[in-house]
């Protein structure tokens, strides 16, 4: 089992203490179907079938409560010091365990603004609260955001080192990818091409295999969240590729762009270079200004400031997300104040968090143009793990 698991557990116990709170309770049942996105940091790959309790006490103690065909799985995570089997029913053991640790503060999964720290099934939490009630611990219940979102988002160095090696991964792939690409192809030969090389590498996509990467060729492709289709690569638009890869369970995220001259051309269009370069300056004053502390908004504000102070109009997303075991990781994001986003670009910025930077611009008659860079944060502020595109591709 690997020894990320217990330093994350490890973790999560100084959070606790860090933030006065007495016990954290994951509660899940046939996670095979239905799992807490926090699973994976704090018990690893394996599914918990029958109905189980993870409680990682601020004095220490871990206890892992559990079907007991499950006890050795437990067992070799290494991370629970008492592992207690059940046949019958969870719920004496539950109660058990919490009369004698009698914590003040029992911290569970829920969370109206971080989906990954929602993993508590409404049916589940229903559960739960008829096992507590009549006991003084069914009013003691608060929400694990908080340690959740730390948990995620301070990365240790076993997680960086994963993180830089899924980043150096995703930008060969870029590099092969661009010196492959001609006119006349199509989104869809593009991300053939690129699944081809991550298949290739023994890797796996940052997000759903149809959509990575997304592929934009020229005005008409549309934006976001959507699959490669038939839209050529044409003499003087743009290309723009969102691509990721996953390396050992942890994600790279990055945009780059590339420019296919027309005939006569020896250069972009100014409108291109321009375009790109409000871009490019975006990501470096918006890098300039993270450290710990700094409220996330603020770096969304100084990324879309310079997009807009330049005559463009304000893209229609946050300027930066986390990264981690998922390409969308952690509690903060780089995010204006929309009602959409809730609390996450309120919360402040904390070393060892990893973010992207992804401003960008719509340019009529070329395409969407987007560079995304992931940077992890440090006691004095960020540090690319990519290498910032600064030049255009050209083609």
């Amino acid at each position: 089992m690997s020894s990320l698991v217990q330093e994350k557990v490890s973790q999560a116990v100084s959070i606790l203490q860090e933030k006065g709170i007495d016990l954290w309770l994951t509660f899940v049942r046939e996670t095979s179907a239905v799992t807490d996105p926090v699973l994976p940091l704090i018990y690893g790959d394996a599914d918990l079938t029958w109905q189980s309790a993870l409680m990682i006490s601020a004095s220490g103690e871990t206890t892992a409560i559990v079907g007991s065909h499950e006890l050795e799985a437990a067992r070799r995570t290494g991370a629970y010091h008492t592992l207690i089997p059940y046949v019958q029913s969870v719920r004496p053991h539950l109660l058990a365990e919490l009369e004698r640790i009698n914590p003040a503060s029992i911290a569970i999964n829920t969370s109206p603004d971080d989906v990954l720290a929602d993993g508590l099934s409404h049916g589940m939490y229903q559960v739960l609260a008829g096992y507590l009630a009549g006991t003084p611990f069914q009013d003691r219940l608060i929400s694990a955001a908080g340690i959740i979102s730390a948990l995620r988002g301070r990365k240790t160095p076993a997680e960086v080192a994963r993180i830089r090696a899924a980043v150096a991964a995703a930008e060969g792939i870029f590099t092969d990818t661009f010196a492959y690409a001609k006119t006349g192809m199509t989104e869809i030969q593009i991300s053939q091409f690129m699944h081809q090389k991550m298949i290739a590498l023994g890797l796996e996509p940052a997000w759903t295999l149809s959509g990575c990467p997304i592929v934009n060729a020229g005005p008409d492709s549309p934006a976001g969240h959507g699959e490669p289709a038939d839209y050529l690569i044409r003499p003087g638009q743009l290309l723009h590729i969102d691509f990721g890869v996953r390396y050992q369970g942890y994600c790279s995220d990055l945009q780059r762009m590339a420019y296919f001259l027309a005939p006569g051309e020896t250069q972009p269009p100014a409108a291109v270079q321009q375009g790109f370069a409000t871009v490019a300056r975006a990501i470096q004053q918006a890098a300039a200004a993270i450290r710990p502390g700094v409220v996330c908004q603020e770096i969304d504000a100084i990324a879309r400031a310079v997009v807009t102070s330049a005559g463009y109009p304000e893209y229609q997303y946050g300027t930066g997300h986390q990264v981690g075991r998922l390409a969308h990781d952690g509690g903060g994001m780089f995010g204006p104040a929309w009602e959409r986003y809730g609390d996450i670009p309120f919360r402040k910025i904390e070393a060892g968090q990893v973010y992207t930077i992804e401003p960008g611009l719509e340019l009529p008659g070329y395409g969407c143009l987007g560079i995304e860079e992931d940077v992890v944060v440090t006691e004095h502020g960020a540090e690319f793990i990519s290498h910032p595109q600064t030049e255009l591709i050209i083609c």
